[in-house]
């Protein structure tokens, strides 16, 4: 990544966060979909790592602090019972080694065997659905 200074980095900033902005309201709220997953998750670690190397300037508005797309009218809130976590995003063999690391880090400071399985990440809406009796009761998305 090219260095920037602050004045460069809170004006890239400003631009990535208005173009996510304007992706997530027609991706979530329009169910338009104007550029690939790629390209969006690629803005949006441009601005993670600017972010990170400039952490003053994080912002609750930022893309990184919230979950994109708004409760649509009509829909109650829902607890869910075990939480409905995201995933994280690694575009590297290093990253899945990073993330390995960390992993076993904290099984061993916590004394616990660790097993998991790494895959493809297909994208799409995570959903949790609760049947009771083998009739669905209740049909739930992450906020």
């Amino acid at each position: 990544m090219k260095k920037v200074n602050l004045k460069q980095a809170q004006k890239r900033i400003k631009e990535l966060r208005d173009l996510l902005e304007y992706y997530n309201k027609k991706y979530y709220d329009e169910d338009i979909s104007e550029i690939s997953d790629f390209e969006y998750d690629m803005l949006n670690n441009e601005l993670k790592n600017l972010e990170k190397q400039f952490p003053e300037l994080i912002t609750e508005e930022s893309n990184t602090q919230k979950v994109g797309g708004h409760v649509k009218k009509g829909f109650e809130e829902v607890v869910h019972e075990v939480p409905l976590l995201s995933l994280q995003d690694v575009f590297s063999v290093e990253e899945v080694y990073d993330f390995d690391k960390r992993i076993q880090k904290q099984a061993t400071e916590l004394n616990k065997a660790t097993s998991y399985v790494v895959e493809t990440k297909i994208d799409g809406l995570s959903a949790s659905l609760k049947y009771v009796k083998g009739k669905l009761v209740q049909g739930a998305t992450r906020r």
